[in-house]
């Protein structure tokens, strides 16, 4: 549950930020009537999201199992490539989101509204998109059968929700830079269990061999369905008798991607305002 908390605060805390930066600079200059097609262009970002994710849901019960495992296995790869991508950007590009938003958000008013609809648009339905996939191949690899992993990722963009308006309302300072890193460290580690996922669905598909090869089975002494167990698989989704293939997996990703996004960024440091002003 707590992975698909991570998840769920982590990504909607980006949306949330990329709202903000939007409205806090309409009403700042005083551009109060582009408020309208801005909600418009988030509105219609969202329900694309979540329609994304009802299709991956539902569409996915109507297949074959060894389709319904080819098509997650396929689907967990592709997400953690989207979110190591994501990890890397945010930790990049950060420091000039406000600014790089702001450009575009000037050329969109000189457009016009279709334009502005359309920034607003691109701005969350990216966010969107890549939320929906990897929580959704997050709660396949997570999913004990219960809710949890659902109520963990609502409860996660809930905090989003209610972070990014503190932001905005200047009610709250927080280091951003150290956020994310924090939050795209453990995601990373999040990350590698779903890869670790996603290959054993492609071998129960019969797409990569060795299923029956273990690498271990320590089932005896952790058992999947003990408290600590289901602990372990919700937060680290740790599998207690992995297959060769897969625990190579997890290994070639998590060692090196979590080297390179650990490492000191190149980006100059200021030497003051490091804490995130309000974005109002």
């Amino acid at each position: 549950m707590f992975s698909n908390y991570l998840i769920g605060l982590r990504e909607g805390l980006e949306a949330s930020l990329v709202v903000c930066i939007l409205i806090a600079y309409l009403v700042k200059t005083g551009r109060r009537e582009a408020l309208k097609p801005i909600w418009t262009g988030i509105a219609i970002a969202v329900a694309l999201a979540l329609g994304f994710g009802f299709a991956l849901e539902f569409g996915s019960q109507e297949l074959t199992f060894q389709a319904q495992e080819a098509l997650g296995g396929s689907l967990s790869i592709l997400a953690v490539g989207l979110v190591t991508w994501m990890v890397f950007w945010m930790r990049r590009t950060a420091r000039h989101l406000k600014s790089e938003l702001h450009g575009r958000l000037d050329a969109a008013l000189a457009m016009g509204t279709g334009a502005l609809v359309a920034t607003a648009f691109l701005a969350v339905g990216r966010e969107g998109l890549e939320t929906a996939l990897f929580v959704w191949a997050s709660v396949h690899a997570a999913s004990d059968g219960t809710p949890r992993p659902l109520i963990g990722v609502a409860l996660g963009i809930a905090t989003a929700v209610l972070l990014g308006w503190l932001f905005y309302r200047g009610a709250l300072r927080i280091n951003l830079a150290k956020f994310f890193t924090w939050t795209g460290g453990m995601l990373v580690v999040v990350a590698a269990g779903v890869l670790a996922y996603g290959v054993h669905d492609l071998q129960e598909a019969g797409w990569v061999p060795g299923l029956t090869n273990l690498a271990f089975d320590i089932s005896d002494t952790i058992p999947p369905d003990s408290w600590y167990g289901t602990l372990l698989k919700g937060v680290l989704n740790f599998q207690p008798d992995p297959t060769v293939v897969q625990l190579t997996v997890w290994l070639l990703y998590l060692v090196p991607v979590l080297t390179l996004f650990l490492l000191p960024s190149r980006a100059p440091v200021r030497t003051a305002g490091t804490a995130a002003s309000p974005v109002k």
